[in-house]
């Protein structure tokens, strides 16, 4: 069951594309919410590797509209799941990590 799926639409249209990885995303339950209502935006986001770790950063998932969460930051860094050989490939590139899209895949929510 596929639910809405968010598209970087200035992604193919700045970037030429090289590489692709589908790769997990680590959210809160009021941003899956979120995201299930179609809510959010990746124009303006990339991705970074820190420490080892790859991170989303700038991607705009607004709170969930029934929440009452104090202090959330809809623009927060968020964890993505790589494996290790992966993130090693990426360490010293000079290649901009861009977000195609982000989409529901198994109850998992993959970019």
């Amino acid at each position: 069951n596929t639910y809405m799926k968010l598209h970087n639409k200035k992604a193919n249209f700045n970037y030429q594309i090289l590489e692709s990885f589908e790769v997990g995303i680590v959210l809160s339950g009021q941003e899956v919410k979120s995201l299930r209502l179609g809510r959010g935006d990746l124009s303006d986001s990339f991705a970074k590797v820190q420490n080892g770790e790859v991170f989303l950063k700038n991607a705009f998932i607004p709170p969930y509209q029934n929440a009452v969460v104090k202090d959330y930051d809809p623009k927060r860094d968020r964890k993505l799941l790589m494996h290790r050989e992966q993130i090693r490939g990426l360490v010293g590139s000079t290649n901009n990590l861009i977000p195609l899209s982000i989409y529901e895949k198994h109850n998992f929510f993959k970019v």
